[in-house]
């Protein structure tokens, strides 16, 4: 099928962005050549290790002990032509990791931005989902349930007990583990696009599963790493040399999860994404680099030097 174009205007110049609704692909730049590692009509079914074509394209820096970040090129079908993927990699036993936010409906000013958080931050971004009545799901903060679980097949809760072990349990876990002593933090948000060990749920591959998988938007992820390690990815389209980087073009969630399958990630979930993602990286020299959203959100993890 002819692929479609997609005009879209700025004040700096009009962009036409190709369509199509041929099985969509992705590509990885390295050293300035475009190199083409996945297709959709034929998508693994399990990632079992970080695929080298991809992980080796990011620029690592370390920004602290346990903390390191870096960014890489892809370009994909339609919408996501041209995008900017920063990665930030953190080491949960050498950090804390705490929820800010008020639990409220984001809006009115009672909403939270990566700009509310504290010197001390390493790395902060937007936690989990959320709806006009506030974040979605399970929340627990300090010790204490703020919220109650929320319910879904690929709703799984990111847990952190007083010892400072962090979890991504499933959605069917969370009941059991919600009995347990000792949950100082936990957060619940969907889909989850790798359980298990780097399996791709089946409702990735089906469209009648009730998950969007055409959809593209700016996209944040939360993983875990095989070795225990927290996996932070946010998409940001970068046209114009990032001039349109706020507009909500990205991949969609298959897509996702074989980008966080590509970076090791075991298990990973969707955080919110669209104009709602945002992520904040403090450096070794204490500057901070910011990709800001649009939008208040009721809640953001942050992360300190243990």
């Amino acid at each position: 099928m002819a692929a479609r174009t997609l005009l879209v205007c700025s004040a700096a110049a009009l962009v036409a962005l190709p369509l199509t609704r041929d099985p969509s692909s992705l590509a990885v730049e390295r050293d300035g050549v475009w190199h083409e590692w996945w297709r959709e009509d034929r998508a693994p079914r399990q990632w079992v290790s970080a695929l080298a074509s991809v992980e080796g394209a990011v620029r690592w820096t370390s920004a602290a002990p346990g903390v390191e970040w870096g960014t890489f090129r892809l370009s994909g079908s339609g919408e996501a032509w041209r995008l900017r993927v920063v990665v930030a990699r953190v080491d949960p036993a050498r950090v804390t990791l705490s929820l800010a936010g008020t639990h409220e409906p984001a809006g009115r000013g009672r909403g939270w931005t990566i700009d509310q958080a504290p010197e001390s931050a390493l790395v902060a971004f937007n936690a989990g989902q959320f709806s006009d009545a506030g974040p979605w799901g399970w929340v627990v903060r300090d010790g204490r349930e703020a919220r109650p679980p929320g319910s879904g097949p690929l709703a799984p809760a990111l847990v952190v007990d007083s010892s400072g072990r962090v979890r991504i349990i499933p959605a069917d876990s969370v009941s059991v583990v919600r009995r347990e002593a000792g949950i100082a933090m936990a957060f619940q948000s969907y889909p989850a696009v790798l359980v298990l060990d780097g399996e791709v749920p089946e409702q990735l591959f089906d469209d009648g599963s009730g998950v969007n998988l055409r959809h593209r938007d700016a996209r944040l992820a939360l993983g875990l790493l095989r070795d225990g390690r927290l996996l932070v990815v946010l998409t940001r389209f970068e046209a114009l040399g990032g001039a349109l980087s706020n507009l909500p073009f990205g991949l969609t969630t298959p897509e996702m999860a074989a980008v966080m399958g590509a970076l090791g990630a075991a298990r990973a979930v969707l955080l919110d994404g669209g104009i709602s993602s945002q992520l904040q990286v403090r450096e070794a020299s204490g500057a901070v680099r910011a990709w800001r959203g649009i939008r208040q959100v009721p809640l953001g993890l942050v992360i300190r030097q243990r």
